[in-house]
């Protein structure tokens, strides 16, 4: 998934909005998503591992790259998501998870993309959605590498590991609330 239209009628995102643990979880149950895998995306080393992307010295975040329905759901729509799910105002922090890997950013993989994602933060400042301005960052897409294997539907197979039941579900709960309408059935 690493092209700007995979076929008619669907697009790839990659986005960074912490953990993609979360993230993950969440889009799972988005209508319209076909696929989503976490990996990363925006460093400078090619096929970081789990590991080294912790360190902070990779450069890169921790993504999920999303394979979406158009007719179903726009990118204006994931991004509701993305920007509902997440605290777009911390610089390089998701909660207790801090460092560079766990930055908010949105890696563009068309001018259409780079220009709605800048619209939406652009509103977001002149309405003062967040009582801080929003630091995400929208980058060119260059490169995603997939997560290991064990990062795959994380939460879904590890539901009671404790930061599962701390962090990741409190936010899938958040998503149901909000998009109900938008939940696959």
């Amino acid at each position: 998934m690493t092209g700007n239209l995979m076929a008619k009628g669907l697009e790839t995102a990659t986005l960074g909005g912490g953990c993609f643990w979360c993230t993950e979880a969440i889009y799972k149950e988005l209508k319209g998503v076909k696929s989503i895998l976490p990996g990363y995306s925006g460093g400078h080393v090619k096929n970081p591992l789990y590991k080294e992307v912790c360190t902070g010295n990779t450069g890169h975040a921790e993504v999920v790259q999303i394979e979406f329905d158009t007719d179903v759901v726009s990118f204006a729509e994931i991004l509701e998501v993305f920007f509902e799910t997440h605290d777009p105002t911390t610089l390089n922090r998701q909660g207790a998870d801090i460092g560079t890997q766990y930055r908010s950013v949105v890696f563009y993989h068309s001018e259409e993309q780079k220009k709605t994602a800048e619209e939406i933060i652009a509103l977001f400042g002149k309405e003062k959605v967040y009582s801080d301005p929003v630091v995400t960052e929208v980058t060119k897409f260059e490169a995603f590498y997939p997560a290991e294997d064990y990062h795959k539907d994380y939460f879904a197979e590890n539901p009671n590991q404790p930061y599962c039941r701390m962090v990741v579900a409190p936010k899938v709960e958040k998503f149901e609330k909000i998009f109900k309408d938008k939940l696959k059935k």
